[in-house]
């Protein structure tokens, strides 16, 4: 891999862009952030790639719904952390709660990744919120519902001073011959002070994550 204009052997890819853009020789021609001949490494056992090719399926938010009974079914376990409370479109009990409540909950789009396609129904005047009602009805497989859960405020640097922002913890679990939580984790936090969007491809930031002895 170039790095500059050195190059340096990469054992390990943690991969954050779609499968169609990895390699421009394999999927998407056009793709200019790409690696080319990176499947061909990848197939030879040469590099391994984090975040596994194919494995888009676990970023549908539809399927944090299921969750829970996944961690039942395959672990014969209860969650110990519960979910936030989602609902489904798709289920005629949840299609009508959401359609009563929508002003607060917030909706997204499970074909939208980066923050976008979320929708605080809070947000919406009348006129958008019977546009986005019309959405859900007409594909309901598309949406997810959830009840709002507000964000922690830390504070960061932000030039001279200390300001406060919206901030989220995401956790990493490395999974090999034993399962392992990172005592350490990345934190997310929102750019502009009221935003909730900590995501980076929408200018959110991230900052240090320090966890204390007892």
């Amino acid at each position: 891999m170039g790095l500059y204009k050195e190059r340096q052997q990469v054992g390990c890819i943690y991969r954050r862009i779609s499968d169609e853009y990895l390699d421009p020789l394999t999927f998407n021609s056009d793709s200019l952030i790409g690696i080319p001949h990176l499947m061909q490494a990848y197939r030879k056992g040469n590099v391994a790639v984090v975040n596994a090719l194919g494995n888009g399926v676990a970023d549908d938010k539809g399927i944090y719904y299921f969750v829970p009974k996944m961690i039942t079914y395959y672990l014969n376990e209860q969650p110990i952390l519960q979910n936030a409370p989602t609902y489904l479109p798709y289920y005629k009990e949840d299609y009508q709660y959401i359609l009563d409540n929508i002003a607060k909950l917030v909706i997204k789009d499970v074909s939208e990744a980066g923050g976008y396609g979320v929708v605080f129904g809070r947000d919406l005047s009348p006129e958008k919120l019977a546009e986005l009602k019309q959405l859900i009805i007409d594909e309901p497989r598309r949406w997810i519902a959830q009840e709002v859960i507000d964000f922690k405020d830390l504070e960061i640097q932000e030039g001279d001073e200390r300001v406060e922002r919206k901030a989220d913890l995401r956790a990493f679990v490395i999974s090999g011959e034993q399962t392992r939580v990172w005592k350490s984790g990345l934190t997310r936090f929102s750019r502009n002070p009221n935003s909730f969007v900590v995501n980076s491809s929408q200018g959110g930031g991230f900052k240090d994550t320090w966890v204390m002895e007892e």
